[in-house]
């Protein structure tokens, strides 16, 4: 766990939620060299499909789908006899 003073946190508050977002450290705060607050991680809840799916359209990463463009969409070709496996195994093995 790491230590920083409240006037360090506060002017460098951006770095010290990354370090605890994307590395998964812990600060505690501290005030006159008394811990006073920590600030660590929020543990994950897994998240439904639907879910990720919403949250990745809300942060602008994916586009929603149009529903009347979805309905023009063919379906797709049926492949028969193991053919599909047979290509992915051949694409696995010709990367070897």
């Amino acid at each position: 766990m790491r230590t920083i003073s409240v006037r360090e946190a506060k002017s460098h508050l951006s770095q010290v939620l990354h370090d605890v977002q994307y590395g998964g450290a812990q600060w505690t705060i501290t005030h006159r060299g008394q811990p006073v607050a920590r600030i660590v991680p929020v543990e994950q809840v897994p998240l439904m499909l639907e879910q990720r799916i919403r949250m990745l359209e809300e942060q602008g990463v994916l586009e929603p789908i149009d529903q009347a463009v979805q309905a023009e969409l063919a379906p797709p070709l049926p492949v028969g006899g193991g053919i599909a496996q047979r290509l992915l195994q051949e694409d696995r093995d010709a990367g070897r």
